[in-house]
């Protein structure tokens, strides 16, 4: 699909009105560490396109990576895991700009899948890309095979305003407000490391208490 280009922080990525409009509702939903890990994410995915020269919808990349932490805040109270929560959200302002079914489900899958790199790594080029540069940013995965000095320039434009220590506490918060929520995925590592009284059932005993016989 042809776009118009911009330059953000020296990335070159696609300039259309979708992505005006995602760039517009993030500021609208994302404190300021949230927005500023949103847009490194988007450009440091984009920046992995070029460098492994990856054809992909740059749309569809765009938007599932601006909104993919759309429901990470203290207002989060399930009742399904928050990245499900926002994937919904996420399709919904995608189909209510035009988007047809095809491309909006490939913006569901990048907001479900976007902590899950050992599924979203091996999705499509916009859910795989999308993954990477959410992983790159929040734990430094294939940190190294974006050259220093355009690391550089990204955190430099968009700072990352104290996330480790700001993400957790959200982390720990969900973890609070909604424990059935963190079971299977990473919030449960947060609840047994920060989070006192926190315990989780075990896979082991849903198999074994499984209603069959055998």
């Amino acid at each position: 699909m042809d776009t118009n280009k911009q330059t953000i922080a020296s990335v070159v990525v696609p300039d259309t009105e979708l992505i005006r409009k995602a760039l517009d509702y993030a500021k609208t939903v994302y404190e300021p560490y949230l927005y500023n890990h949103v847009l490194r994410s988007w450009l440091f995915a984009a920046t992995l396109a070029d460098m492994k020269n990856v054809q992909h919808d740059g749309e569809i990349l765009a938007v599932g990576t601006l909104l993919h932490d759309v429901t990470l805040n203290t207002s989060f109270r399930g009742p399904r895991r928050f990245e499900v929560e926002g994937a919904d959200i996420a399709r919904s302002f995608a189909k209510d700009s035009g988007v047809d079914d095809r491309r909006a489900q490939l913006i569901w899958d990048s907001v479900a899948l976007n902590s899950t790199p050992s599924i979203g790594l091996y999705k499509e080029p916009e859910v795989a890309l999308c993954t990477a540069g959410i992983c790159l940013d929040v734990v430094g995965l294939d940190y190294t095979q974006i050259p220093t000095d355009r690391r550089k320039v990204i955190t430099d434009a968009y700072p990352r305003l104290g996330m480790k220590e700001k993400m957790t506490r959200c982390f720990c918060h969900m973890v609070k407000a909604a424990p059935e929520t963190t079971y299977d995925n990473f919030l449960r590592d947060f609840g047994l490391r920060c989070v006192p009284g926190y315990s989780t059932p075990s896979s082991v005993d849903f198999v074994q208490d499984a209603p069959f016989e055998s």
